[in-house]
């Protein structure tokens, strides 16, 4: 049985020496972490004392502003950071849909990162080979799929990234709402595939800015607010709970009966796409190119 256990979990990112302290530090912590003093050494601690629980069946909405934590939670439960405090426990195969490019390499060819992106997510060497005719196919790159993926426009490239990390079916699904995946008829696509992949899936924790869609989806919500679990419970709970906190309208309890969307919510969603950059930009200069999956 898939199970998840957070108890106390904290994660620090350290910044500077404390004799470098200066403006720059109070920017960091107006973008939602939280600067403390670690032995001469000036830390984001991006993430406090979270404690979660789930079982078999459950799927959970992180909700929060942008750089509250919400893409780093999921990057713990997906085993890319390692907390600083606390215990995690998980018990499943995980597969993440929140850095679908880790693993692959630039100059090789198409076919050689499927090798490589499946080996990086924990498959043999013949069971990537035995994966690859079904991704290539997926993928719809023919014969692109020979030349090295530097040549790849962004979406060739985030494509074929999609079809590698969709390729096998997890017992825990860890995702953002944000996929970018190529043109509108290979997002149609996408968006089956993922659905196909939910249904298998024994537990999800999915990071999201569409309330509807939460609550469409999940049977639990948790609200984060500079790195820490304000609130947990069932959506129709929290959700209004973090809307009255912001001042913004809750439309999602009718877009979600209605399986639509309101204007309420479309301002949090078209900010989504730099949901927790500020964070991942400063520790690790990249840059979300992603695409809302709606």
């Amino acid at each position: 049985m898939a199970r998840i256990s957070l108890r106390q979990v904290d994660l620090d990112f350290p910044i500077v020496s404390s004799a470098a302290v200066s403006l720059q530090l109070r920017l960091y912590q107006a973008l939602g972490g939280e600067l403390a003093n670690h032995d001469r050494m000036i830390v984001v601690r991006a993430l406090k004392g979270v404690d979660l629980e789930l079982a078999d069946g459950d799927r959970i909405g992180l909700i929060g502003h942008n750089g509250a934590g919400k893409t780093t939670l999921l990057r713990v439960l997906a085993g890319v950071y390692q907390p600083t405090g606390g215990r995690v426990a998980i018990d499943g195969e995980v597969s993440s849909l929140t850095d679908i490019t880790l693993g692959m390499d630039s100059e090789a060819t198409g076919l050689d990162n499927i090798v490589f992106r499946l080996i990086f997510m924990g498959l043999t060497f013949t069971a990537a080979r035995a994966l690859a005719p079904a991704i290539a196919e997926f993928s719809e790159l023919g014969e692109y799929l020979k030349l090295p993926v530097r040549t790849y426009s962004t979406g060739m490239y985030l494509r074929l990234a999609f079809a590698i990390s969709t390729s096998v079916e997890p017992e825990i699904m860890i995702m953002d709402e944000m996929i970018s995946a190529g043109d509108a008829s290979f997002i149609e696509k996408a968006k089956r595939r993922i659905h196909a992949l939910l249904e298998r899936t024994s537990i999800l924790a999915l990071a999201s800015h569409d309330f509807a869609m939460i609550r469409q989806v999940c049977n639990k919500a948790a609200w984060l607010e500079h790195g820490m679990i304000r609130a947990l419970g069932q959506p129709d709970e929290v959700i209004p709970l973090y809307c009255s906190a912001v001042g913004v309208p809750d439309h999602s309890s009718g877009e979600a009966a209605a399986g639509g969307e309101g204007k309420g919510n479309e301002k949090l969603k078209k900010e989504a796409w730099a949901d927790d950059c500020n964070e991942s930009s400063l520790r690790r200069g990249s840059s979300p190119m992603r695409r809302l999956l709606q």
